[in-house]
């Protein structure tokens, strides 16, 4: 017999299978594909390797461009104030699932990549080299485990989520959408595009109103900045909520809305995007021989059970 938390994550999945096509559920081949596209868009630049991402990481013909521009399109065609006020509603009641964090980790390695055959890493070990390199350069132990943490809310593509109210950059709904963040031309679909009430450069915001009074589109990084805002610091929790907010950490494309609090914590923001962008590799880290000093960090932040 199915759980009371169980069956209600079954009627999830099987509502958004009836609201959107199997195709707008995932267009992508996997969530890699808007990763290896982000590090074409900003190739490391203290890496010649790098700005050849596309030879060094793949072997085969790259369909997945036209795959992330049809990602896209969905993406800013269904991420309107209204989804996105309906989402935090239905998901931040946290009360799809309980389990610890090394659980979580083993959910999260249920979504599997086929689609890359040169690195075939699972979840956990993406998250483990993002934060061994951050540890490798010696930054405090919040910022080691915000690394491992930062992409745990992918668990949304589990919970019957499409790819993307899951990943993608994210950007502020309520206002204009800024012409710099990606594929801009997809909003014009978009109905907040044509609303008086947020086609304005403000829209429902006031100037420098700082971005704690901002919504931002929906995805695994406010979902996992919700879950862990009352144990992490408030640096950890600028890196956790804005890491995939390009148009603004890349771009700088809503100063207009931030206020001297943002500009401050910003800079972590910074600091952490090489490591989420540029720490892929096939080496593959132990995870028998890492996992006491990860569990020693996770219990001094966090509680021994998170709710999902």
């Amino acid at each position: 017999m199915l759980s009371h938390t169980n069956v209600i994550l079954y009627i999830n999945i099987i509502m958004n299978s009836t609201q959107y096509t199997d195709a707008e559920i995932a267009p992508l081949a996997s969530l890699d594909e808007w990763e290896d596209d982000l590090i074409l868009r900003y190739p490391d630049p203290d890496s010649l390797a790098q700005a050849k991402a596309k030879e060094e990481f793949r072997n085969y013909d790259d369909p997945a461009r036209d795959t992330v521009k049809e990602f896209y399109r969905l993406n800013h065609k269904y991420q309107t104030y209204d989804f996105v006020m309906e989402k935090r509603q239905d998901f931040l009641k946290f009360n799809k699932k309980e389990m610890t964090l090394w659980d979580s980790f083993e959910f999260l390695n249920t979504l599997v990549d086929d689609s890359d055959p040169d690195i075939a890493l699972d979840q956990l070990q993406h998250l483990l080299q993002t934060s061994e390199a951050i540890r490798a350069d010696g930054h405090p132990d919040w910022f080691v485990l915000t690394g491992l943490l930062h992409d745990m809310g992918k668990v949304l593509c589990l919970f019957g989520e499409p790819q993307w109210a899951v990943v993608g950059d994210t950007f502020p709904v309520g206002c204009q959408h800024s012409d710099k963040i990606v594929y801009p031309e997809f909003f014009a679909a978009n109905p907040d595009s044509t609303d008086e009430r947020f086609n304005t450069k403000y829209g429902v915001y006031e100037p420098n109103c700082g971005l704690r009074n901002v919504h931002m589109s929906w995805g695994h990084d406010e979902y996992l900045y919700q879950m862990t805002k009352n144990y992490l610091p408030e640096s950890a929790l600028y890196m956790i909520r804005y890491h995939s907010f390009y148009a603004q950490h890349r771009e700088n494309a809503y100063t207009h809305l931030m206020d001297e609090h943002d500009h401050e914590y910003f800079k972590w923001v910074k600091v952490f995007n090489p490591y989420d962008l540029y720490t892929k590799s096939p080496k593959v880290p132990d995870w028998n021989e890492l996992r006491p000093y990860y569990e020693d960090l996770a219990a001094k932040y966090l509680p021994s059970t998170l709710k999902f």
